[in-house]
């Protein structure tokens, strides 16, 4: 694409996407629930198998949970394990792209408790974050008491598209709905490349899981222990003028640094579209 001028213009993706188990935090956080229950070499085998697109995600998410049979109180324990874990720069990037105009989502097939509270703290809004809610048996232990269910077990979970390998593409048209602008997904299993149906880009993210079918099937693909090259891309390079005199401007200048060496262009195309549009951008 070109401006008026005939210089070559990369289009901001003004709704942005972000899985979050090994693309915003480091962690899985049903690996995290299996090792607290002795069960993580059974669970983690069946992790990967769904990440890597080996089978379908609704074909072992009943199966691991049943294996690990977590309390609310583990479950909630996750809340901070995905905090003390996260990706490199994932707050800041977020409040860049806010601070630029983009709307921030997470679509996780993760718990939903953790997820939620997770993504609130890098600043994501509630009702911009999806993932897959747990039933409990009330039942056990001491239910009457002061500690509000905190030993309750894992009973059932929330039956739906996060549940399921590809369906991610439905909570993307749910969140976008009929706003304008184009979208753009990052993530790093399956699923995800799965989603990027329904946006206008997906971004591979390699730098917790370099999965090889999402490594070679998305147009982009970033291997970077943090996210700050997805700034240029999602943003476009030319919107680094506009973070002149903020303290934002040295992450994006980090993220297109960075991104030289860490961004693989899979759709030559638009490689080339992005390096005339940062040669433009005079970066």
């Amino acid at each position: 694409m070109t401006d008026n001028n005939g210089t070559t213009r990369w289009p901001p993706y003004r709704h942005v996407f972000f899985d979050c188990d090994s693309t915003l935090t480091t962690v899985e956080g049903i690996d995290v629930l299996a090792e607290q229950a002795g069960r993580s070499e059974q669970v983690k085998l069946l992790t990967e198998a769904a990440m890597n697109g080996e089978v379908d995600l609704e074909d072992v998410y009943g199966e691991r949970l049943a294996h690990i049979q977590p309390t609310r109180a583990q479950i909630q324990a996750l809340r901070q394990v995905y905090k003390d874990n996260a990706v490199a720069d994932a707050a800041m990037v977020i409040a860049v792209l806010q601070h630029l105009g983009h709307q921030i989502y997470i679509i996780s097939g993760g718990l939903e408790e953790p997820v939620r509270e997770f993504g609130m703290s890098l600043g994501v809004p509630a009702d911009h974050i999806r993932a897959v809610g747990v039933e409990y048996d009330e039942l056990v232990g001491a239910w009457w008491s002061h500690h509000e269910g905190q030993e309750a077990n894992y009973l059932d979970y929330g039956r739906g598209a996060l549940a399921v390998s590809e369906g991610k593409e439905e909570i993307v048209h749910e969140l976008k709905g009929s706003q304008p602008g184009a979208s753009l997904l990052v993530g790093d299993g399956t699923s995800d490349l799965l989603a990027g149906e329904a946006v206008d880009l997906f971004v591979g993210f390699g730098g917790v899981a370099a999965r090889p079918k999402v490594e070679a099937g998305a147009p982009v693909f970033i291997r970077s222990a943090g996210l700050a090259p997805v700034l240029p891309i999602a943003a476009g390079p030319s919107a680094m003028a506009r973070l002149e005199e903020t303290s934002y401007r040295a992450l994006f200048w980090e993220g297109i640094v960075r991104g030289q060496d860490a961004t693989t262009f899979n759709d030559a195309t638009l490689g080339v579209t992005f390096g005339e549009a940062v040669a433009g951008a005079g970066l």
